[in-house]
């Protein structure tokens, strides 16, 4: 029986997916999660074969459950399923080694036999998303504008930035002020959209 988990926050979406899976014989779902930290628990306390994860869920995205679970070598199967076809999260779901990468319009045969090829080793991309691994773009931020990015959004002031990191104000204004040049960005806010649009944070 392959154990599944579901990371999804719409919850009509991710109790028909549970309502379908569980329709196939060789397939059961233990657990679903409407946010990245009950997906990391659920995963952690069910111990699943697979687990589906959404990536725009709250508190943590998909992938940063993808990451946390390769930190601790889980074992658990990573498919991410997602309306998104956007280059960079697809090159971020790549470097971590995720074991498939599925948009959410692919018919509910192909997530099944998805899940049994991902059990077997192999490693699952939708079509459609072929073109987007040849569109790698290069990141033009530097480690330190990056996570000072990070940083602000996730709510930091430039003053709490600057003490965490041992700068003065006005460096850390610089960073940013680069940051957003260099994304062509007309705010830090904007910066960090774009930049995470891109997976660069």
């Amino acid at each position: 029986m392959i154990r599944v988990v579901i990371a999804e926050d719409q919850k009509m979406l991710s109790g028909a997916l549970a309502s379908l899976l569980t329709l196939e014989d060789d397939i059961e779902v233990v657990a679903q999660a409407a946010d990245g930290k009950a997906a990391l628990k659920a995963i952690e306390n069910y111990h699943p074969d697979v687990c589906l994860l959404d990536i725009e869920i709250p508190f943590m995205t998909g992938l940063e459950v993808a990451e946390k679970l390769r930190e601790q070598k889980n074992p658990c199967k990573i498919i991410i399923v997602t309306t998104f076809a956007r280059p960079g999260y697809l090159q971020k779901a790549l470097a971590l080694k995720v074991d498939g990468y599925l948009l959410k319009d692919e018919p509910i045969d192909f997530l099944i036999s998805s899940i049994r090829k991902v059990i077997n080793g192999e490693r699952i991309i939708s079509t459609d998303l072929a073109a987007a691994l040849f569109i790698n773009e290069e990141n033009p931020l530097t480690e330190r504008e990056a996570e000072i990015l990070r940083l602000v959004k996730n709510g930091l002031t430039t003053e709490q930035i600057a003490k965490t990191l041992y700068l003065t104000n006005g460096t850390v204004r610089n960073y940013l002020s680069s940051a957003i040049q260099k994304l062509e960005a007309e705010s830090r806010h904007q910066a960090i959209k774009k930049a995470g649009e891109k997976g660069w944070i």
